[in-house]
């Protein structure tokens, strides 16, 4: 009964990710980072206003959810232009997808780490600082990017290995971190879970992590992220775990304004506390379609940002 409860959670919870629509954000731009068997994947980027490539800003790096199978880089748009509001370079990665791509988590892993390189790499080019490179991620996207930041196993071979993937911090919602049997996604990764569980992964140099979780997730138990805290703690690392009273997975999303604003601002102090961002959180409630301040968004004849306001929407369709 416990399996089978647990697929049904599973199914659900693809069905409403695959059902998430954002609208109303439109990244400054979308760069190949990396070229597949599968296909091209792209980093959708949000510059900050009046930005310039002579900067060295700091940049984050988002995956979205969907089981490994499927889900979209938008979902992580309204972070992503926040953050670009409070001066960062912010991305939303593509990665390949079982449902797209026919591929598995490893895949998932290895695009995870390619990205990051990429950043590192043409950090000059975008105005970023490549020692000040944070990645995020909700539920499996979480967990690709937990596995960058701990001794997992899997990099593709065309990566130039002279340049870290590791991030400098992690902001992980809901994230997949246990892949053992008691934990999720198991019948994926069976064969090799101890060698892509972020959990079993942990190590001195695992960077400075902050976790969102709510105290209902069906799929992410408290204990499990309380567990990751006390082994990273143990390791002598930073690990904070926020945790959100009732409520279940993908509470974070920007269909739940109230859960939004509270996680956003809690993520931006996690980051002003590392000195990535200075001043409090700028994030408000939504009212009718305005999240935030929003960016100025037409290009400058300086290659910034310049000119409007952000008006970001979003439908959830079931």
């Amino acid at each position: 009964m416990k399996n089978i409860g647990l697929a049904f959670s599973v199914f659900l919870f693809c069905v409403t990710v695959s059902a998430l629509t954002i609208t109303g954000f439109e990244p400054d731009e979308q760069v190949v980072y990396k070229k597949t068997a599968q296909g091209e994947l792209k980093l959708h980027v949000f510059y900050p206003e009046n930005h310039k490539v002579s900067e060295k800003r700091p940049v984050i790096l988002f995956f979205h959810g969907g089981g490994w199978a499927g889900g979209s880089p938008s979902y992580f748009y309204p972070q992503a232009d926040y953050l670009a509001s409070r001066g960062m370079v912010a991305i939303s990665a593509e990665y390949r997808l079982k449902g797209k791509h026919k591929t598995t988590p490893v895949e998932c892993v290895k695009d995870a780490k390619s990205a990051i390189r990429w950043v590192r790499k043409n950090a000059r080019e975008m105005g970023i600082d490549p020692e000040k490179v944070i990645v995020g991620g909700g539920s499996a996207g979480g967990h690709i990017a937990a596995a960058a930041g701990t001794a997992t196993a899997f990099e593709e071979e065309s990566d130039d290995r002279t340049i870290s993937f590791c991030p400098n911090a992690l902001v992980l919602f809901n994230p997949v971190i246990d892949n053992s049997e008691n934990g999720f996604g198991f019948s994926q990764v069976e064969g090799f879970w101890q060698e892509i569980s972020p959990m079993h992964n942990i190590t001195e140099k695992s960077p400075p992590t902050a976790i969102f979780l709510g105290t209902k997730d069906g799929l992410v138990p408290v204990a499990t992220a309380k567990e990751y805290k006390k082994r990273m703690e143990g390791k002598g690392r930073r690990c904070e775990l926020n945790l959100y009273e009732g409520q279940g997975h993908g509470f974070f999303n920007y269909d739940r304004p109230g859960n939004y604003q509270k996680t956003v601002a809690d993520m931006d102090r996690f980051l002003s506390s590392l000195g990535y961002l200075t001043g409090e959180p700028t994030v408000t409630k939504p009212v009718g379609d305005v999240a935030h301040p929003g960016r100025k968004k037409e290009k400058d004849d300086m290659g910034g940002v310049a000119g409007g306001e952000e008006s970001p929407t979003l439908r959830l369709l079931l």
